[in-house]
């Protein structure tokens, strides 16, 4: 099942499932996939565990029946999945900060967890695509091979240097931070001769030592926009028609007159992938680049 479609039906099923006990594992079970990943899966596309997402929808679904009938407050626990009252009330403490007998009583205004919902934008194909969200990316130091790509070759010729590296140079790189972290790192971006670098690379602690033939660099300490990508497919099979459906939907965003944010296109950006994210199903990449805030007309 293709990952927009799994998300999507994943949402449907935890509104549907809220009184009759729904957990990462029925749903693994449903959909016959795994229950690690699909926790992993779920926390990549949404920012948060589905296991926090679900007691939050079903704390939150709880209210009505606090405030709109008579049902003792252990009947509206077992209604909603707790086995006992103490639990309930546990929990209910830790989401809004009140207990349930003290909310019924003085009706205090609290933040509730609405339901998660995919739109169009998420969409690429049948694949998933989150952001932008705002994040500050600490300075990181890369070593990789350098190559040049004119722009009209890159989207082509970057898979293919990415691939070149995983499977070859990256094993003269013998101090690297995350080793199984791919960073792809675009930059000496020239608009006039039409071309780039671009950096197939790991993390590393420092440039002290660089082996032959590769290359350093630094990535200083920025706000950034961080897109998510979820395909049906090998990180390997991330090809020209993906890259360019991406940043056409990264352009919109750049477009839009109502953005708080400009982001640095013409620098820098780089993509990042854990090879271990990888479960044989989805394959998992961030979009990062540094953004400035608009100022004021």
């Amino acid at each position: 099942m293709k990952p927009y479609i799994l998300l999507e039906n994943i949402l449907l099923d935890i509104e549907e499932g809220i009184k009759a006990d729904i957990d990462a594992y029925t749903l693994s079970e449903r959909y016959n996939y795994s229950e690690v990943h699909l926790r992993r899966l779920f926390n990549f596309a949404f920012n948060r565990t589905i296991s926090g997402y679900i007691r939050s929808r079903t704390l939150s679904e709880s209210l009505n029946d606090l405030l709109n009938t008579d049902k003792n407050i252990i009947d509206i626990a077992l209604e909603y999945g707790f086995g006992y009252e103490q639990s309930y009330s546990r929990s209910f403490r830790r989401e809004f900060g009140i207990s349930p007998k003290d909310f019924r009583k003085t009706g205090q205004i609290v933040k509730i967890q609405p339901p998660l919902h995919l739109f169009d934008e998420n969409r690429v194909d049948e694949n998933a695509f989150f952001g932008p969200e705002f994040v500050i990316v600490p300075q990181f130091h890369l070593i990789g091979k350098p190559h040049l790509l004119p722009f009209e070759k890159s989207v082509k010729k970057a898979p293919d240097a990415a691939k070149l590296f995983w499977e070859n140079e990256r094993r003269y790189i013998k101090k690297a931070v995350n080793p199984d972290v791919y960073i792809g790192y675009t930059h000496k971006i020239n608009h006039e001769r039409k071309h780039s670098e671009y950096l197939p690379s790991v993390q590393v602690r420092n440039l002290s030592e660089i082996p032959s033939g590769l290359s350093g660099t630094t990535f200083n300490t920025s706000i950034c926009a961080r897109f998510r990508y979820i395909g049906q497919h090998h990180y390997y099979d991330l090809n020209r028609e993906i890259a360019n459906k991406m940043y056409s939907a990264i352009r919109e965003y750049i477009n839009d007159e109502n953005s708080r944010y400009i982001l640095s296109l013409d620098k820098v950006y780089f993509e990042r992938i854990d090879a271990k994210s990888y479960d044989g199903n989805f394959c998992q990449m961030e979009w990062f680049t540094p953004v400035k805030e608009k100022t004021a007309s």
